[in-house]
Parts: structure tokens; C-alpha cells; sequence
């Protein structure tokens, strides 16, 4: 019986296509993190010249994503409803909780939740985009929130 978490494979050519497509398209140094559905870091990848506070960030929008089970956008439209109880989740998950797109659920093309992206360095929305092309690149599932 398989196990259905993503791979050290998958998550290491996720984070190898996730900074191509970023040196590609001329980004800030990104840095890139994949999860298991627990949460674990599975793979983490930081260019040259990424600040040192990048992998927390990244860990954090992907953790986000798995610990609330909602997208990044649905995070973001839940902080702007409520901020209180953002600033309380995030609190309650040591601040591993970003309501910024580049967190991003991975899953199988049956549908099955394998872990998340996340990836931070530029402009979110390229973050995402960056993280997008990392999940393609291993024939995998992205779900941002704005499909």
C-alpha cells in the first residue's frame, strides 16, 4: 500500500523547477519549501543572496495552507473578515500561517492531498507562479484557490 505523502523525488524536483522558473523569468532569489500533510519539510531549497529569514516564511505559507486546510486566498479573505481571529491562529501556530499567495496544496491526479508548496522571494503572485511550475515540472496538483 502506498503512503500518500509526496516524495523526497517529487518535493526535490519541485524545489529544482520552482527556482528555474524563477531564475527564468528574472525573480528575486526565491526560496522553496515542500511539506508532507503533517507538516514535516520534506525538501528546502534557498538561491544565493535569499535573505536567512526566507525559509521560515516559506515553511509558513506552506504550513499555513495544511494546518487550516483552506487556501492561501481563502486565508487572506478570512484575516480581512475577521483579523482578531487571524492574529489568534497564527499566534496558536507559532506565526506559521501567511495570508500572502505562494502556499499551495499539492495533490495526486486522483485528488488525494500529497503536502504543500511554499514559496517566497518576490512579489507573491510570482511566489505562487514559482511554486506552480515547481508542482507541474513533477506531474502533480496544484490547488491555489484561483483555479
Amino acid at each position: 500500500m502506498l503512503d500518500m505523502t509526496i516524495t523526497l523525488e517529487q518535493a526535490q524536483t519541485i524545489t529544482a523547477a520552482a527556482l528555474q522558473h524563477g531564475t527564468e523569468q528574472g525573480f528575486n532569489p526565491l526560496t522553496v519549501a515542500v511539506l508532507d500533510p503533517g507538516g514535516a519539510v520534506v525538501a528546502l531549497a534557498r538561491q544565493d543572496g535569499s535573505g536567512f529569514l526566507r525559509p521560515d516564511l516559506a515553511i509558513g505559507k506552506a504550513s499555513g495552507v495544511l494546518a487550516l486546510g483552506m487556501t492561501n486566498r481563502a486565508i487572506a479573505a478570512r484575516a480581512a473578515d475577521s483579523p482578531e481571529f487571524f492574529t489568534s491562529v497564527a499566534n496558536l501556530a507559532g506565526g506559521k500561517i501567511l495570508s500572502v499567495p505562494g502556499g499551495v496544496f499539492v495533490k495526486d491526479e486522483s485528488g488525494a492531498l500529497l503536502g504543500a508548496v511554499g514559496v517566497t522571494g518576490d512579489a507573491s503572485l510570482n511566489d505562487e507562479a514559482a511554486a506552480l511550475a515547481g508542482i507541474e515540472a513533477a506531474g502533480l496538483v496544484a490547488v491555489t484557490g484561483a483555479e
